[in-house]
């Protein structure tokens, strides 16, 4: 995962200064210029609401990455609202265990003294950003403040549970995930290094999961990262 990271990031790095230096070259300010048409974005991924006894645990991480169109909404072209479609990779890392038994799938906390290796969910999501933008960019400057507030909307194509322990291995798709999400994003910062949160408002599982001692849960998602914008 961390070589994966890695590659992305130096890609698009690699990118946005080839980029960059085009636009130096190139003179002639545009009166149409447009902003920021991809993102790739790095969060960490916090659950809340969790079942009593439930902790996270190990660096749980979320990838994201996309393209957006950006639509300009005054003559100074600084105010823009930007509709996009992009792809999320997220981990959870906590000692929720999940198990699919003949009659759904069972959810009990890890016992204190039980040693296993990782317990996880892992999603892939496919996603529709939009977002309201305001920037202090102009067609001849290439660095500004921005402040980007939105919404999310995503579709959750692939939701695994794993758990590894000494003597035993489940994984398997969880079908209690609730494959619609969507929440509330903002990104603000200054050139390519922008500050990026995302608030899920509503459930990752669907109502009236629960745990084997009877306790509903409804867990929603909150990621904190760096966002980096490329035109």
């Amino acid at each position: 995962m961390k070589h994966i990271v890695i590659g992305i990031l130096v890609f698009f790095f690699g990118l946005n200064y080839v980029i960059a230096q085009e636009q130096v070259r190139d003179t002639i300010a545009d009166e149409n210029y447009r902003e920021d048409q991809f993102y790739i974005g790095i969060t960490y991924n916090i659950l809340q609401n969790r079942p009593s006894g439930i902790s996270q645990n190990n660096l749980s991480n979320g990838i994201h990455l996309g393209v957006i169109r950006d639509f300009p909404i005054n003559k100074k072209r600084n105010k823009a609202i930007g509709i996009g479609l992009g792809y999320s990779y997220n981990s959870y890392f906590h000692n929720l265990k999940a198990t699919k038994t003949d009659i759904g799938i069972t959810y009990e906390a890890i016992d204190n003294d039980e040693s296993f290796k990782r317990n996880k969910y892992r999603t892939h999501v496919v996603e529709l950003p939009i977002e309201y933008r305001w920037r202090t960019s102009t067609a001849s400057d290439y660095k500004f403040w921005r402040i980007y507030g939105g919404f999310k909307v995503g579709y959750i194509f692939s939701g695994i549970s794993k758990f590894v322990g000494d003597t035993e291995r489940i994984r398997f798709q969880n079908d209690d995930l609730n494959r619609l999400q969507y929440g509330l994003t903002l990104s603000a910062g200054y050139n390519t290094w922008n500050f990026h949160v995302y608030y899920g408002l509503n459930s990752m599982f669907k109502n009236n999961t629960m745990t084997v001692s009877g306790e509903q849960f409804d867990m929603n998602t909150i990621k904190v990262g760096l966002m980096f914008y490329i035109l």
